[in-house]
C-alpha cells in the first residue's frame, strides 16, 4: 500500500531574518488563539503592540544562528523527513509547519490531489499544549473541512512518556555525559499558567503548583504540560541513573507579564552558578530540532547568563534532529498511532 502518507509537522520559521519576514511569522503565530487565548479584539491590540519592536529584537537572533540552508529548525525537519523515507512504508513522507511554508494547508491539499487515501499526522511535540499539538490538529481539520478534502487522518498522540522517545533522548545524551559535568538542567518550553488552567479538568489541580503533578492522576496527566515534562524528565534520569541533586528541570521562553510555569530557565541558570555550579550541560525535551529557542536562547543567552553568574562553560546537548535513532523509533511512534481525526 503507498497511498498513506506520513505528515510530519513542526512550528515553523519566518521565510529569512528579513525584519518584514520576521513580524509576518509572528504575527501569524501570535495570532493564533490557541498561543495567545484572548478574545480577538484584545489579542490583535497586543499583538499589534508587540510587532512594534519584537520583530527587530527576533530578526537580529535569528540572524545569529541562521544556517547557509536556511533556519535551522526548517533543516533539521527537512532532514528528519528524509531519514524517515526508509522507515515509512505506507506512502510518502510530508512535511508541514504549523505556521509560514510550506503550510499545512498547502501540504495536505497537494496529498489530496495526488490520491492519497489517509494521512498519519505527526505532531513533533514530545509532551501535550494546545499551543503545540491543539493547533496543529485543528488547523488539519480546518483544511479539510474548508477543502472539502476526502482524507482522513490518523493523530500521533504525544508520546511524553514512551519508551521509544525516552530511549532516543538516552542514546542522543550519553556521549555528553562522559564528560566532566557539575548539573544536567533539563529546560522546556514554559506556557502560561493560565493554559493549564483551562484545561484542567479537576478544577484545582494545577492551582497547587507544581508539587501536585508529580503526582497526578492520568485523568489530569492527559492535558497537563507541566505534569508531561515532570514525568519525561523524571523517566529520563532514571533511565540514566541520574542521582537527586545531579540534574533538574527548568521552563524558558517567558514572554509578556503573564505568570508562566516555573521555575523559569534565565533564574534557574543564574541559581545553578550562585551555588557552585561551574561545568553545566543543559538538554531541551521539549524540542525535537534545535531552533532559535535553544540554539540562541539557550546556547548564546543563556551561556552569558550562566557565566556572568559565576559559571565556567554551560554545554548545550543537540535536539534528537534527524539522528538515525530517533528516525527509528518515530517511525515506531506512528505506527501504533491509535487516535483517528
Amino acid at each position: 500500500m503507498t497511498d498513506h502518507a506520513l505528515l510530519l509537522v513542526n512550528l515553523g520559521s519566518p521565510a529569512s531574518t528579513r525584519v518584514a519576514d520576521v513580524r509576518s511569522y509572528l504575527n501569524q503565530f501570535l495570532m493564533d488563539p490557541y498561543v495567545i487565548d484572548l478574545p480577538w479584539p484584545v489579542r490583535r491590540l497586543l499583538v499589534s503592540l508587540i510587532l512594534v519592536k519584537r520583530p527587530e529584537q527576533s530578526a537580529h537572533a535569528y540572524a545569529s544562528i541562521w544556517w547557509d540552508e536556511g533556519s535551522p529548525l526548517v533543516v533539521l525537519s527537512r532532514r528528519l523527513q528524509q531519514a524517515m523515507h526508509s522507515q515509512w512504508k505506507h506512502g510518502p513522507v510530508e512535511l508541514a509547519m504549523r505556521y509560514g511554508e510550506p503550510s499545512i494547508e498547502t501540504v495536505l491539499t497537494r496529498l489530496a490531489g495526488q490520491g492519497i487515501k489517509r494521512v498519519t499526522l505527526a505532531p513533533l511535540y514530545p509532551q501535550f499544549a494546545d499551543s503545540t499539538v491543539t493547533t496543529v490538529i485543528e488547523e488539519a481539520k480546518r483544511v479539510i473541512r474548508d477543502k472539502k478534502l476526502n482524507l482522513p487522518f490518523i493523530i500521533v498522540p504525544p508520546f511524553y512518556d514512551q519508551p521509544e522517545y525516552l530511549a532516543a533522548l538516552v542514546d542522543s545524551v550519553k556521549p555528553h555525559l562522559k564528560t566532566d559535568f557539575d548539573h544536567l538542567l533539563l529546560s522546556f518550553h514554559g506556557l502560561p499558567e493560565r493554559h493549564l488552567h483551562k484545561l484542567d479538568p479537576t478544577g484545582n489541580h494545577c492551582f497547587k503548583g507544581a508539587d501536585c503533578c508529580q503526582t497526578a492522576t492520568p485523568q489530569v496527566m492527559a492535558t497537563c504540560y507541566r505534569a508531561q515534562c515532570l514525568r519525561s524528565a523524571a523517566l529520563f534520569a532514571a533511565r540514566m541513573g541520574l542521582p537527586d541533586g545531579k540534574w533538574s528541570v527548568s521552563f524558558q521562553s517567558r514572554l509578556g507579564r503573564a505568570k508562566w510555569i516555573e521555575p523559569y530557565t534565565e533564574a534557574r541558570l543564574e541559581e545553578l552558578a550562585k551555588q557552585g555550579v561551574k561545568r553545566l550541560l543543559v538538554m531541551c525535551p521539549a524540542f525535537v530540532a534545535d531552533c532559535i529557542e535553544t540554539l540562541e536562547e539557550i546556547g548564546d543567552r543563556g551561556r552569558e547568563t550562566f557565566v556572568a553568574a559565576g559559571g565556567q562553560e554551560l554545554q548545550l546537548i543537540p535536539c534528537l534532529n534527524d539522528a538515525p535513532h530517533w528516525a527509528v523509533a518515530l517511525n515506531t511512534l506512528c505506527e501504533r498511532a491509535p487516535t483517528a481525526g
